[in-house]
């Protein structure tokens, strides 16, 4: 794979007991230097016209200078220091570099995966939030419909709603944003019911399991609620806001999704992707075991160089197959 990569996201510096640490950037990358064929590619950062594209003018300048002044506290979980704006532009680059790679074909050995930091998708249109400033995500959804693509969607698979790109896009017929993520953790959000409204009507999908959701739950989302979805949708893009911290190790969560899950879950949404004859591109979102987040992503990587990961033979049970059955039933797709 490509990854989109930049020295300036370690400058974010979050204090020495934060889980968002630089160290994150640093363990993918000694995870993946034994990896032949490995290519960093910096992108340019964005311009605050990008961010404006889905964030609101004043909210924009008010991180800028918030920043400019030695950050802080914005709120308890989300910090920032002098270069956070700077390695913000750059982690949102990133992300719409993944873009347009992806929409320009590029594929296979070199699939491209944003991993910058600050993550990004819990940030909405006016505020940070959850480690978040700028949405990745979204700014990069948004700059490839700004260009080729007429409709982008966006498979979540981060232990947590992406609360922000779901309010961004929340109204809008030209993203449709799937996540799975487990019920009852920050923020909170990512009900069944909310599929959107508006002409957005649809265009949203919420699969939210209680703890022990593991690799059979995951894949069966994609194959049995985001797939025909999608297929029905007909993206020209497909990207994957790309936690790791649903990892059956990570400390923050309590998903049990293997090392080997990962693997399958990336060849799935490959191959969904070519069912729809779209761009495929990753962009970072969490994953906060050092361990487990590098050994996932060094998963990733072997599946798109032709590794073929080994999916779970077993079933999918009662308890997590009605909440299948009721995303499905919300969307109009009645029980599997």
């Amino acid at each position: 794979m490509r990854y989109g990569y930049s020295s300036d996201c370690l400058n974010h510096d979050t204090g020495p007991r934060h889980p968002e640490s630089p160290d994150r950037l640093r363990a993918i990358r000694q995870g993946l230097s034994s990896r032949h064929g490995v290519e960093y590619v910096e992108a340019d950062a964005i311009d605050e016209a990008q961010a404006r594209a889905v964030h609101d003018d004043e909210y924009v300048e008010e991180v800028r200078e918030f920043c400019a002044d030695g950050g802080g506290q914005w709120d308890p979980d989300t910090v920032a220091v002098e270069a956070t704006w700077e390695a913000a532009l750059k982690s949102a680059g990133q992300a719409v570099w993944s873009a347009h790679e992806a929409l320009d074909g590029t594929e296979g050995r070199e699939t491209p995966f944003a991993i910058g930091r600050p993550p990004g998708h819990h940030a909405v249109a006016d505020d940070a939030m959850g480690f978040c400033f700028l949405n990745n995500a979204a700014i990069a959804a948004q700059s490839a419909l700004d260009g080729a693509a007429e409709r982008v969607a966006i498979i979540d698979w981060d232990v947590h709603h992406g609360n922000g790109i779901q309010d961004i896009f929340y109204d809008r017929d030209d993203v449709f944003y799937c996540s799975i993520h487990e019920r009852g953790l920050y923020p909170g959000s990512g009900e069944v019911g909310e599929t959107g409204e508006g002409d957005g009507e649809g265009t949203t999908a919420n699969v939210a399991f209680p703890a022990g959701g593991d690799d059979d739950a995951y894949l069966a989302t994609i194959d049995d609620v985001f797939a025909p979805l999608l297929t029905e949708f007909d993206p020209d893009l497909l990207l994957v806001s790309a936690g790791f911290d649903a990892h059956e190790h990570d400390p923050i969560s309590r998903m049990t999704v293997s090392t080997e899950g990962y693997g399958v879950l990336a060849a799935r949404v490959r191959d969904l992707a070519e069912r729809c004859d779209a761009g495929l591109g990753f962009v970072l979102e969490g994953g906060y075991g050092l361990e487990t987040l590098s050994e996932s992503i060094n998963k990733v990587n072997e599946v798109f160089e032709g590794y073929e990961p080994v999916a779970p033979d077993g079933e999918v049970d009662d308890r997590l197959r009605s909440i299948l059955d009721d995303a499905r039933t919300a969307h109009g797709l009645g029980e599997k």
